[in-house]
């Protein structure tokens, strides 16, 4: 019997998978416990719109976040830290201040776990900082870091 998997089963198939099982397979566990359905022609139908749907969602997003990623590009931020004579700074920006201040300062959302650091920054001045915005793109901020005092 053909079945269309609601979720991922071990050692089956994963999410939206067409498997082959034996019918009391299907009767006795899959049907059951609702992991799926029979492969009708209507669920077959279902799946493929479903499929479409999400392509359509997807594309949709990555288009979103290329117009962000050219946003961004021409904005900048400014962090204030305490620092030395030398511009060296007490303490470090990470990616919360930074997140914290495009928020405060652009009115942007940005996820602390988007802003790639490779480490804080310790230092007074202008820094590219790299943001993963989507799966393929990454958008540069300008962060320019001033002394507090």
């Amino acid at each position: 019997m053909k079945v269309v998997l609601f979720e991922d089963v071990k050692s089956l198939g994963k999410k939206d998978d067409i498997v082959e099982v034996s019918d009391g397979y299907a009767r006795n566990f899959i049907f059951k416990k609702k992991l799926g359905a029979e492969a009708t022609p209507k669920a077959l139908n279902d799946l493929k719109l479903k499929k479409q749907n999400e392509e359509k969602v997807a594309a949709e997003k990555l288009a979103e976040a290329k117009a962000l990623a050219e946003d961004i590009a021409s904005k900048s931020i400014e962090v204030s830290i305490r620092a030395g004579q030398d511009g060296r700074a007490f303490g470090a920006v990470s990616t919360k201040e930074i997140s914290t201040a495009a928020r405060m300062q652009l009115g942007l959302e940005l996820d602390k776990h988007k802003i790639i650091l490779k480490e804080p920054i310790k230092n007074l001045g202008t820094y590219q900082v790299p943001l993963k915005l989507h799966q393929g793109v990454t958008a540069e901020l300008k962060v320019i870091v001033k002394d507090k005092g």
